[in-house]
């Protein structure tokens, strides 16, 4: 998502451009113009956020595209040597189909949802490799790599309600609860993305302003101060018409099949630019940002539905991400 700092105008629902991103860069647009934006939360996080469908074109179709790539580099660190992803399924029953049983923790290689056939499949797939067209602060290239590294079925710890609204500040305290009680290992390469179920609205604009969106906070390991990387991924099936394709589910799994369309997105980001300091155009657009919802070619499955993918043996309709080579666009490869 990109790093413009953004308000939330509650009477109007839309988004207000409010500042800049990074000391490095200038990013300016017009003020009438709904930009892919970050937003700052109550508690202060910046919210790298995925647009909602209809958002995410209307700010698409007001721009031009840029020079060479559109995409540049302002020092910030990446995830060079590879990313690692940590499931957290915040709720009291289980989310997605063949999904961990409520309580379970233990190795991604044993969830069985599409989420994790997904996660297990992405590193080293020609669509990742995308990735590899970026660069850390030495020109070195970001490796094609995703590991699942492990999961937490959280059913017992301030698990939210159908509808709640749920802060930056409380999913911190949930993962720092899991590091502290092993529920889950830290790692500073892990992107630990928290899926919850229903109308559970992370971050409090759920399905209106994103459908999904990546950030980082501090937790206590060891007794120092250590920073984590974490994705809000609230359950996109609630919101159908803003934070699904609309079309037929090639795996007659609707939700995870929206789901990991946006998981996707949040975890190319944050390998990309981790701290929301490191890869993103003048106007803030990370890498997934500047293709958000868009498909390129498209076949039919055998159970009618659309998509644009195999991967690990299972077909996927998951967004284009923009290569930093050449001239630069929106492709499903690399």
């Amino acid at each position: 998502m990109s790093r413009l700092s953004a308000a939330l105008l509650a009477t109007a629902g839309v988004l207000a451009l409010s500042a800049c991103g990074d000391a490095n860069q200038a990013v300016t647009g017009p003020a009438n113009v709904q930009p892919s934006a970050s937003l700052v939360s109550a508690d202060g996080i910046v919210r790298h956020i995925m647009l909602t469908r209809a958002q995410a074109g209307f700010a698409r179709g007001a721009h031009t595209k840029s020079s060479s790539t559109g995409i540049f580099y302002h020092g910030g660190p990446v995830l060079q040597s590879g990313t690692n992803v940590a499931a957290i399924y915040w709720a009291g029953s289980t989310i997605y189909n063949g999904g961990p049983t409520p309580g379970a923790a233990g190795s991604g290689s044993s969830d069985g949802s599409l989420v994790g056939a997904f996660l297990r499949s992405l590193g080293g797939s020609p669509y990742f490799n995308i990735n590899h067209t970026y660069t850390d602060g030495s020109g070195n290239l970001i490796a094609n790599s995703v590991t699942y590294t492990q999961f937490w079925a959280n059913d017992s710890y301030n698990v939210p309600s159908n509808g709640q609204s749920v802060s930056d500040a409380q999913m911190t305290a949930m993962l720092q609860y899991a590091f502290d009680n092993g529920k889950l290992t830290y790692d500073p390469s892990t992107l630990y993305a928290i899926f919850t179920a229903g109308t559970v609205n992370l971050g409090g604009g759920f399905g209106t302003q994103y459908c999904a969106y990546h950030t980082h906070a501090t937790v206590t390991i060891s007794g120092q101060s250590r920073t984590v990387l974490y994705a809000a991924m609230p359950y996109d099936y609630a919101y159908p018409s803003a934070c699904t394709a609309g079309y037929a589910s090639p795996n007659n799994d609707p939700a995870a099949d929206a789901e990991v369309n946006t998981l996707a997105h949040e975890t190319e980001e944050t390998t990309t630019d981790m701290l929301g300091t490191a890869w993103y155009d003048r106007r803030g657009y990370e890498n997934a940002d500047k293709c958000a919802w868009k498909w390129g070619t498209t076949y039919t499955t055998a159970n009618g539905g659309t998509a644009n993918m195999t991967i690990g043996g299972k077909d996927y309709l998951v967004q284009q991400n923009w290569v930093n080579a050449g001239s630069g666009g929106c492709l499903l490869s690399y």
